[in-house]
């Protein structure tokens, strides 16, 4: 009875407004224990019915199932529907069932917090495991299998600061099997030859914690990424893509690594894979290089001197039809000039036009970039401020920062650091005459009551210098 019943439940469920009455119902709790049966049939109709009820509703817009389907996910991950279903992974002895694993396990992993259960109950190593005793394979069954391993893998590397770091398990040794007659060696599929490739992601990823990123950076574990990278850069299947620069992107995160991979010649091999047309691929490679440049001087001076790719990053700079992408660059480059102490640095981002695509940035929408511009041209400032002060008057930055600073929609943080800048510009002569002509003082003055602690007493230090008094 209860079989026939979860069947029902699994062919409703394919109905929008069934879903949202499964729901209502409160169902999907009764539905959970049902996956810990034996029965096959049990196992493949409730597994479906909480797939269907939870999943598949990416072409829907009512803004009200989309609620109903959340407040069902949310429900799950105060369950223990994680630890079962990967107990149910690890035990599936035929392809039906691992089909409707995946599918629900597909469905799970949209919620973050149902993904930090799912790596927490070891998916990643069942995955691994799976993965490991599908190589070889040509059948089309096999295929679908790694293909669903696959899409769960990359779901799992896009779950953001959440399951960073958590991917923490040891690569799963090959079990020894009785020693089989040599067979003739077949040419590989480039299907097969992907899905081994997505495999030996698998693995890479599942010993991701800062100690074995850093050994496995000096193994050269590196380079084998970045030959991946460059061999799929044209590929239209780009799951292969996501998967390398995420774990290229996770290597990258220790301190140590970043100056390491720089000189072993990562940035020239990642400006290599930039001649790719993809903007998702573009915007990847240069959220990584970026990711690099963070904290390190030399990382950043490294960058900073490379005429090529400071010439690419200032063609997307002023490129508008990715925006994605166009943003990533004035990022960057705000990056390379914030952590870099060089003066040659910041003569090489001037002759290659970068400055202006600053200058713009500060004007930016988005609170973040105007922050980033502001701290990179101060500091920039800092280091070299005759070899920008033309580029300064030009681009009228002077005028630009007054407007950020009389606006009332301006962010407190957005003011102080354009006062921060403004302490750099006063140490020349004409931008000091620009900024007393502009009568930014009267401004500065009136932010003297400002309701922000720092924008006042920022505005009071400011003010101090442009008197003299300091």
């Amino acid at each position: 009875c209860a079989v026939k019943a979860a069947q029902v439940l699994s062919e409703i469920a394919k109905n929008e407004e069934m879903k949202k009455r499964c729901i209502e119902a409160d169902l999907v709790p009764t539905l959970i224990p049902l996956l810990e049966s034996t029965d096959q049939e049990m196992l493949l109709h409730a597994g479906r019915a909480i797939g269907r009820i939870c999943y598949d509703n990416r072409n829907i817009q009512n803004p009200d199932f989309i609620i109903y389907t959340d407040i069902a996910k949310e429900a799950l991950s105060k369950t223990k529907v994680a630890e079962q279903l990967v107990k149910q992974l690890r035990r599936a002895e035929n392809h039906e069932r691992l089909e409707i694993i995946f599918e629900v396990l597909q469905a799970l992993a949209e919620n973050d917090a149902l993904k930090v259960q799912l790596v927490e109950a070891g998916v990643q190593e069942v995955l691994s495991e799976i993965l490991m005793g599908l190589q070889g394979s040509s059948q089309a069954e096999n295929t679908c299998i790694v293909k669903a391993a696959s899409d769960l893998i990359v779901s799992l590397l896009l779950g953001g600061k959440k399951t960073e770091g958590i991917l923490t398990v040891q690569v799963p040794k090959k079990k020894k099997t009785k020693k089989q007659p040599p067979q003739k060696t077949k040419k590989q599929t480039p299907r097969k030859t992907q899905h081994k490739k997505v495999h030996w992601i698998c693995h890479l990823l599942s010993c991701f914690h800062n100690g074995n990123c850093v050994r496995m950076v000096q193994l050269g574990v590196i380079h084998q990424l970045l030959d991946l990278l460059e061999k799929h850069v044209e590929s239209e299947d780009i799951s292969v893509q996501h998967a390398a620069l995420s774990a290229l992107r996770n290597l990258a995160i220790p301190v140590v690594s970043k100056v390491q991979m720089l000189e072993e010649g990562v940035a020239e091999r990642i400006q290599t894979l930039l001649r790719s047309e993809m903007p998702p691929l573009q915007f990847k490679l240069l959220e990584t290089l970026r990711m690099l440049a963070d904290g390190q001087a030399d990382a950043a001076e490294i960058l900073g001197q490379d005429p090529m790719l400071l010439n690419r990053l200032v063609q997307w700079c002023s490129a508008k039809d990715h925006t994605g992408v166009h943003g990533e660059a004035n990022r960057l480059l705000a990056s390379i000039l914030h952590h870099n102490r060089s003066q040659e640095v910041v003569k090489a981002i001037q002759e290659a036009q970068g400055v202006k695509h600053l200058i713009s940035m500060t004007t930016s929408e988005h609170a973040a970039m105007q922050n980033e511009a502001l701290n990179a041209l101060a500091i920039a400032s800092t280091i070299n401020l005759e070899t920008l002060e033309e580029s300064f008057k030009e681009s009228q930055l002077v005028q630009s920062l007054h407007k950020l600073l009389q606006d009332d929609n301006t962010s407190p943080e957005v003011k102080y650091n354009s006062m921060g800048l403004l302490c750099s510009l006063l140490n020349s002569g004409d931008l000091r005459q620009e900024i007393e002509k502009d009568k930014i003082k009267e401004t500065l003055e009136q932010l003297c009551s400002h309701s922000n602690v720092n924008v006042v007493k920022e505005a009071v230090t400011t003010l101090q210098i442009l008197r003299g008094e300091t």
